[in-house]
């Protein structure tokens, strides 16, 4: 058996509830578009399985973060729009030719470069990023109002959308969300002569359900299709994608007062039974969640006892009978009962991170999309 068939713990990403997250986000904002934001290997859980079940779906359009990712991505997707959020710098001409990628333009120099390209017979669509409060990547207002006033800086170069990205989506409320929505219309209406009526992409996971004046044409959800939370202190839209249980390797029963783990942080007394599991902060459990993270055993929570460590986690299991606790049984990181949400919450981070970080030594199962 391969190493990781033999781990201690078992990660299933269930490739049918992508499909209905999905499914169900394209559904919200018909007519515009739903493409699929899979950088970071699908947000960790693996784009060779998740890009081909999103395709299967019936997505065409996908986003990723560099070239690298992009040309992994067209092994699996020979056909499908592959856009580059990064953009393109000196050096990717190759990559973007070859494999037929799509950059987001995130400046005027990137679009001076890609207007090169153009002339090198690299006749690809592009996206144009306009930033209107994330203060990140994207042309700023000057840049935006320049090019305008000078279309000749695109002219021959394809740009298939105007995007923009949202800072607070998920939370609703917050003004920054319509500020934004106003400055993209205005540049959009400022732009749209000089660069022959482009489409436009403004809404991510949490924009989406900002209501359909964020949907334009074209939305770009990535983490709600793997089950995490896009509207936070609401329900969970979602469906879940992810669980993570983990062997219990040692079962400790305690009859003095101790301390468990490193930094002696937690102290235990007689009595009480610690369960020990194969997992640790190298596996992606955030040591932030020491002495506030959650198991689920027998259908019962059970408190993270100490730090976690590199490779191992402590729970206190003494509430839950002692046949359901003992060496090669299994305690659920992640689960129906312990979202990654809830992880999230207890480390003081947010879903994104826990996924992206879910490590390489779990046996990794997926269920297939039926």
């Amino acid at each position: 058996m391969a190493p990781t068939e033999r781990a201690s713990a078992t990660l299933t990403i269930d490739l049918g509830a992508i499909r209905f997250n999905y499914r169900s986000l394209a559904a919200r904002v018909r007519p515009a578009l739903c493409a699929a934001v899979v950088k970071a290997d699908a947000y960790g859980l693996g784009m060779a399985e998740v890009a081909p079940a999103l395709a299967r779906e019936g997505c065409r359009v996908f986003f990723v973060a560099t070239p690298e990712e992009g040309v992994a991505l067209r092994q699996f997707l020979p056909r499908a729009e592959v856009a580059v959020l990064n953009g393109v710098l000196e050096g990717d001409a190759q990559d973007f030719a070859e494999h037929g990628l799509s950059p987001v333009l995130n400046d005027l120099s990137q679009l001076a470069r890609w207007h090169r390209l153009i002339e090198a017979r690299l006749p690809r669509p592009a996206i144009l990023n306009l930033d209107t409060g994330m203060t990140r990547l994207g042309l700023t207002l000057p840049e935006a109002l320049r090019l305008a006033d000078e279309p000749e800086r695109a002219r021959g170069v394809a740009i298939a959308y105007l995007m923009s990205h949202l800072a607070v989506a998920e939370e609703a409320d917050h003004p920054l969300n319509r500020e934004q929505l106003s400055l993209f219309l205005k540049l959009r209406a400022r732009l749209s002569a000089a660069l022959a009526n482009p489409r436009a992409s403004l809404a991510n996971s949490s924009g989406i359900f900002l209501g359909p004046h964020y949907h334009f044409d074209l939305v770009r959800p990535g983490v709600a299709l793997y089950g995490v939370n896009p509207t936070p202190g609401a329900a969970n839209p979602m469906r879940a994608v992810v669980s993570l249980e983990a062997k219990i390797l040692q079962l400790r029963e305690i009859d003095r007062p101790l301390t468990v783990g490193y930094g002696a942080t937690r102290a235990v007394a007689p009595g009480q039974r610690i369960a020990t599991v194969a997992v640790g902060y190298a596996d992606g459990i955030p040591r932030s969640a020491s002495n506030r993270g959650f198991g689920v055993l027998a259908g019962q929570r059970v408190p993270l006892l100490g730090r976690v460590s590199m490779d191992l986690l402590t729970f206190d299991v003494s509430s839950v009978p002692l046949e359901a606790a003992q060496p090669g049984g299994t305690i659920t990181l992640i689960g129906p009962a312990h979202s990654v949400d809830e992880l999230a919450g207890e480390a003081d981070t947010i879903g994104y991170e826990v996924l992206t970080r879910l490590g390489q030594r779990y046996r990794r199962r997926y269920l297939k999309d039926a």
